[in-house]
């Protein structure tokens, strides 16, 4: 069976819209722009689709001079890389870290869009979230991403899901960072360590999945499903899994077309 990568994803900021490409350069963090920006409550708790589905609504589009964000009938412009003139204390899972932030005006418009208190958080090269060490190769480190640079889900994983259900989900419910075509469900928890266009990837753990998965990214409506299926035949130690998490042990360009290819013998250095 040869396997292609369908779709690249970003989310250049955390818990809003997607960007798919049709190439990007992969890196140890993480696809390039992926979650390099989030935001946080006035306290600096990072701020997602499970507590504030609002999120879902925002729409981000690549523009020559940077990321134009829309919600609503409003949209506001954000330059790849935002000027910062302070940081920030932020929480974001068990992490506590010093940030940049980004300048007033976008908080402002942040805030009126979610009716919330909140400010938008920059990631620079000093602002460092290691993963787990029992998950690490190489003691890589990760952007904004819940725990891991990139998440992957096969075609296949998704039309078995979707035979169980009375209405279809799309892909997009799951927020993969690489999507590829799969005859069988589940391909991809078989994987080990493999090559899609110049990067070398490791799987490293299966992806428990949250209420966001339930959230319609268009709408921002909830439901029961998709958890409620998948929590009869994927759930292991009271955690439903779908899709696997993966780290980066060799950057390079990817492209969507390119064939995964299994490696028995790499050696990471």
């Amino acid at each position: 069976m040869t396997i292609r990568l369908e779709e690249i994803n970003i989310y250049p900021i955390k818990s809003l819209g997607k960007v798919s490409l049709k190439a990007s350069e992969a890196r140890i963090r993480g696809f390039k722009f992926d979650r390099r920006m989030m935001l946080t409550d006035a306290e600096g708790n990072f701020l997602s689709q499970r507590n504030t589905p609002e999120m879902a609504k925002f729409r981000i589009s690549i523009k020559n001079d940077g990321f134009l964000v829309q919600h609503e009938g409003e949209n506001m412009l954000i330059p790849f890389n935002p000027i910062s003139k302070k940081s920030r204390k932020i929480t974001i899972w068990e992490d506590q870290l010093s940030a940049p932030e980004a300048e007033d005006q976008y908080n402002t418009w942040f805030s009126d869009q979610l009716n919330l208190k909140c400010r938008l958080i920059l990631m620079d090269g000093n602002t460092m979230r290691h993963i787990k060490n029992k998950y690490a190769v190489n003691n890589e480190y990760v952007s904004y991403a819940d725990g891991f640079p990139y998440l992957i889900i096969g075609t296949g994983s998704l039309e078995d899901l979707n035979n169980k259900l009375e209405t279809p989900v799309p892909m997009d419910r799951f927020r993969p960072n690489l999507v590829i075509s799969t005859d069988v469900p589940f391909a991809e928890d078989e994987m080990n360590i493999f090559q899609i266009g110049e990067a070398v990837f490791k799987r490293v753990k299966p992806c428990s999945r949250c209420v966001i998965t339930t959230i319609d990214q268009l709408t921002g409506e909830r439901s029961k499903e998709p958890l409620k299926t998948l929590s009869e035949y994927r759930k292991v130690d009271k955690k439903v899994f779908f899709g696997q998490n993966l780290i980066c042990l060799k950057e390079g360009l990817v492209k969507t077309g390119d064939i995964l290819y299994p490696i028995s013998n790499f050696e990471s250095g």
